[in-house]
């Protein structure tokens, strides 16, 4: 099994973890009133997809994937992509 590298936004770099794209995607549904059934299956779909999308990628950055999760949400939920890209920690 690959192991794929996420180089974080101080630099270092990380094992990418498919539960923080879920966890990120079912909070923005959940945020944009996306019932708890729908945010699961649209979820579930949007990780798939970013999983293979990372596959195909040598280097990733956080800010790529965030960014391609707002991509990806577009398609299921314009709301929850909404609530994704401007109700972001940026700590």
């Amino acid at each position: 099994m690959v192991k794929y590298h996420i180089v974080k936004r101080k630099g270092h770099e990380e094992h990418f973890d498919e539960r923080k794209v879920y966890k990120s995607c079912y909070a923005a549904c959940l945020s944009a009133h996306v019932a708890r059934k729908d945010a699961d299956v649209i979820c579930k779909k949007a990780t798939k997809e970013i999983t293979q999308w990372i596959k195909t990628r040598k280097e990733v950055t956080t800010h790529q994937i965030s960014k391609e999760i707002i991509r990806v949400l577009k398609r299921h939920d314009k709301n929850a992509a909404f609530m994704y890209e401007t109700h972001r920690d940026v700590s």
